[in-house]
């Protein structure tokens, strides 16, 4: 008995997700088609809209599945509940948990799902839609930003002002600055060419060395060749172009420890790694806050106060995300904190309705 209705309900939230998922990404895409239809020109723009909405549809169900896992959780529950099935099951003496489990480790197969869904598959297709939009419909936007090469970069005494090239070629037309403890200009380095050698050893080509003391006096040199310790390995320049999003789990990694190295900001960075792991994990937490809610005594309107109940609460998170976005961004907010902190905070809501449903908190009770 309890097998078979472990999997009723699972078949019946599984087709819900299902449902809800089809029907949010059709709308998004639709939205998104006609606010931009207008920038879809040329020669061939159809072949090229069906690539970027194909690669578009895979980021976007990235993005929407905590969203439908959590909406889907409502739905069933309240279609179960207004077909009289919940009161049979407390009839049968089937607690919550009859509910709560086979809904909770399908939110949680899913959510294991799309962060490998993400890894192997949406951070490809991010980066070809950014490929199609601006090469094809030359639609830049923020591009720049992230694609734009670094070429200052700062290692302990040393500032680099690399024009051109990359750390397993070498660099061409360097200048590299040498600061004193109290930020003074003490050497600097112009050099046609910048190689490396081992360990954090570089051969300068073309070298024009200009040392300036304390009391003001300037002493200029030039050499063909000429081999510096730098105080930084190779692989601290290996700085990738691309926006964070669009990097798997070892490049994030990677990029972290290397923009740290070079004086680059790699909070984004840190948020985009922790968020590849927090953002499908908080889908899980969601679909038990749903469940929670749907169980409500004296709840009315089921189906479509689900919905809105579902549809306030995904706003709700999505807007803690871009504030604690910007808190990162601006240095007030750990990375950790930021992308755990939606489901933290669902967690809590899905646990405090369960304590008051099993009478250990007592809280008003929703009317409607």
């Amino acid at each position: 008995m309890r097998k078979t209705l472990f999997f009723y309900v699972t078949r019946a939230y599984l087709r819900s997700v299902v449902g809800l998922f089809a029907a949010i990404l059709t709308v998004f895409l639709v939205v998104d088609f006609v606010d931009r239809a207008r920038a879809y020109t040329g020669e061939g723009w159809v072949l090229a809209v069906l690539e970027l909405y194909g690669n578009k549809a895979l980021v976007a169900a990235q993005q929407l599945g905590p969203a439908a896992l959590l909406l889907a959780a409502g739905v069933t529950v309240s279609m179960l509940r207004k077909r009289g099935e919940v009161t049979a099951l407390r009839a049968l003496t089937f607690g919550p948990a009859a509910l709560y489990v086979p809904i909770g480790l399908s939110a949680v197969a899913i959510c294991v799902g799309l962060m490998a869904f993400d890894e192997r598959v949406v951070v490809k297709a991010s980066r070809r839609v950014d490929e199609i939009t601006t090469q094809r419909f030359n639609r830049w936007g923020d591009w720049r930003l992230y694609y734009t090469p670094k070429q200052w970069f700062r290692r302990g005494e040393h500032v680099f002002f690399l024009r051109d090239g990359s750390a397993e070629e070498g660099f061409r037309d360097v200048a590299i600055l040498t600061l004193t403890p109290e930020f003074k200009l003490s050497r600097r380095l112009d050099a046609e060419g910048m190689y490396p050698v081992a360990g954090t050893r570089w051969r300068l080509t073309g070298v024009v060395e200009r040392s300036f003391s304390p009391d003001g006096r300037t002493q200029v040199e030039a050499r063909e060749a000429a081999e510096y310790d730098l105080g930084v390995p190779t692989n601290s320049f290996r700085i990738r172009p691309g926006r964070p999003e669009q990097m798997r789990v070892a490049e994030l990694r990677e990029q972290i420890v290397a923009r740290a190295e070079v004086g680059l900001a790699s909070r984004q960075y840190e948020l985009a790694l922790h968020n590849r792991f927090a953002y499908p994990v908080a889908g899980f937490p969601a679909a038990l806050l749903a469940v929670g809610l749907a169980l409500r005594p004296n709840r009315k309107g089921h189906l479509t106060v689900a919905i809105v109940e579902g549809l306030l609460i995904t706003v709700a998170m999505w807007g803690l995300m871009v504030v604690s976005r910007t808190l990162v961004m601006t240095e007030r907010l750990a990375p950790f904190v930021a992308a755990w902190l939606p489901s933290i905070i669902l967690s809590m809501a899905a646990a405090l309705l369960w304590l008051r449903r099993e009478g250990l908190l007592y809280m008003p009770r929703w009317r409607g």
